[in-house]
């Protein structure tokens, strides 16, 4: 899993209550469990004017002018923005895939679904709860100033507006330390690969029958 330690990103605005993982990730693309390629299809009803379909080539098909994420001013953009109880609905992990695969790295919001919550983390995302008068804020600069930028430190848990404003902003420890050194579920049982080779080679040593 990539390290977060800090970033300097364009923001985007998706100005939604309430968006569930199925619009972030429609149910027609679960069928790979890759973790990649699901970028092209993120929020996949809300930017294509046609049907979405596994294997079909994205670039060909015709694009919603009027979504927000399709305008050329937020092309590159790592950090979104939301509103209230962002990622609820069912329990996929292929809308964190599909967001960070997009190229989010952050996601600000007043809330979020609390499965949803827990799945960013688990995979190199980094979900912040914001306060709404500091998120109403942020919609504002954003829309009224091409290319706006934030800075999200994860190590200070600030986020730094151009102004120098900053935003405070909690986190839990461990999945703190576990986003800044870059440790997934994997990472972290291979950070005790020595223990478990000595009791492999224990257990084979004192029950050889289990390895005939």
């Amino acid at each position: 899993m990539e390290k977060f330690i800090k970033l300097d990103g364009l923001v985007a605005p998706l100005d939604r209550a309430n968006v569930d993982t199925d619009a972030i990730i429609p149910k027609q693309f679960l069928k790979s469990i890759k973790r990649s390629g699901f970028g092209p299809n993120a929020f996949d009803e809300w930017r294509y004017m046609d049907q979405g379909e596994p294997g079909q080539d994205a670039s060909k098909r015709p694009k919603n002018p009027n979504f927000v994420l399709n305008q050329d001013r937020f092309q590159g953009a790592s950090i979104l923005l939301a509103r209230s109880n962002f990622g609820c609905g069912s329990s996929r992990e292929h809308a964190p895939w599909a967001l960070q695969d997009f190229g989010f790295r952050a996601i600000l919001a007043e809330s979020f679904a609390d499965i949803f919550y827990n799945n960013c983390f688990k995979n190199g995302l980094l979900p912040i709860v914001v306060p709404k008068s500091e998120m109403d804020a942020l919609f504002g600069l954003t829309e009224h100033s091409p290319g706006y930028r934030l800075t999200v430190d994860l190590a200070a848990q600030r986020i730094v507006r151009p102004d120098g404003h900053a935003i405070a902003f909690d986190v839990d420890p461990f999945r703190k330390e576990c986003l800044l050194n870059g440790w997934d579920d994997i990472g972290l049982t291979l950070r005790h690969a020595e223990k478990i080779r000595e009791f492999e080679a224990r257990r084979r040593a004192e029950q050889p029958w289990l390895f005939s």
